[in-house]
């Protein structure tokens, strides 16, 4: 029996989400935790042999901690996918190897992610291609509704083999649909300013790179001039540039997310501040004497 189960998240996945679990066909406990699809995803699932449980989705992290903490996984090592991603022969058997010999200190892995956009692999544009996928499902939990936060109790090792993202593979009418409501979400957390407090020290000089990005995320938030700062970023501090033209498209797809961000924080604010003049306005009314009127009597 493998020490190692699989846990897939997915909604209406049915494009993807077979090849997903043909890449860890050789491994025998794998769930899909799905979020109400209403295609044919966990049929599919189904028919490759998953364990399919569904749960409507209400944020990222505790869709995340529901699968690592709630489902029956019949190990504590755990690799996360998603559906679009494919993990690779050496990956498989790399983790293996990792579950039967990692040192109780070690409490998680982290991945090398090659993402794949119109049958290019984007070598220098992505921002974050390191991801903590391998985990003792026992010593870590997710934080934040969206770009989750892994928390781990424990030392991560670096894995040396990598796992390929198609997070293109539905198109970009998908692509846009899936970042307007990412957009949202992440507006919310800095209309509602629940981003947290940001650390330079930790932003630069964190030993973590997860921490370190969290908190180069929290900086980034109080910028001006986002979008423009973040194409810059993704065409030549990232070296995109050196990926052709498609990394030039991929900083713009990046510029364009972040303009969506802006403009649905501006608009919420300004409706917050709205409803807060409204019942100012109200409490004023309310709180203002009503002057008496004298009464003629005859």
């Amino acid at each position: 029996m493998d020490k190692l189960s699989v846990l897939i998240l997915t909604k209406n996945e049915a494009l993807d989400i077979g090849g997903c679990l043909r890449a860890v066909s050789r491994l025998q406990d794998v769930h899909v935790l799905d979020s109400a699809s209403t295609d044919a995803t966990r049929e599919i699932a189904t028919a490759h042999g998953a364990t399919v449980t569904v749960r409507p989705f209400d944020n990222f992290a505790a869709q995340r901690n529901f699968g690592l903490h709630e489902l029956p996984l019949r190990n504590d090592w755990v690799l996360i996918l998603d559906a679009d991603e494919r993990a690779s022969p050496e990956l498989i058997e790399e983790s293996l190897a990792m579950v039967e010999h990692a040192p109780d200190n070690v409490a998680a892995g982290r991945i090398r992610r090659r993402d794949y956009w119109m049958g290019r692999y984007l070598k220098h544009s992505i921002i974050s291609p390191l991801s903590i996928r391998l985990v003792r499902r026992s010593r870590v939990h997710y934080e934040r509704d969206i770009n989750e936060v892994l928390v781990v109790d424990g030392d991560i090792a670096d894995m040396r083999h990598h796992f390929d993202h198609f997070s293109f593979s539905k198109g970009m009418s998908h692509w846009f649909d899936k970042h307007n409501l990412y957009s949202t979400m992440e507006a919310e957390l800095i209309a509602a300013r629940r981003v947290g407090q940001p650390s330079l020290t930790k932003a630069f000089f964190a030993r973590d790179p997860h921490e370190r990005r969290m908190h180069q995320k929290r900086l980034f938030y109080r910028m001006p001039g986002r979008p423009l700062i973040k194409f810059l970023y993704v065409l030549l501090f990232r070296g995109g540039c050196l990926d052709g033209p498609i990394g030039l498209h991929y900083a713009l797809l990046q510029s364009i997310y972040e303009y969506m961000i802006v403009l649905k924080t501006r608009e919420m604010r300004m409706a917050a501040d709205a409803a807060a003049e409204s019942r100012d306005a109200a409490s004023d009314s309310d709180a203002r004497p009503v002057k008496s009127q004298p009464v003629e009597t005859r």
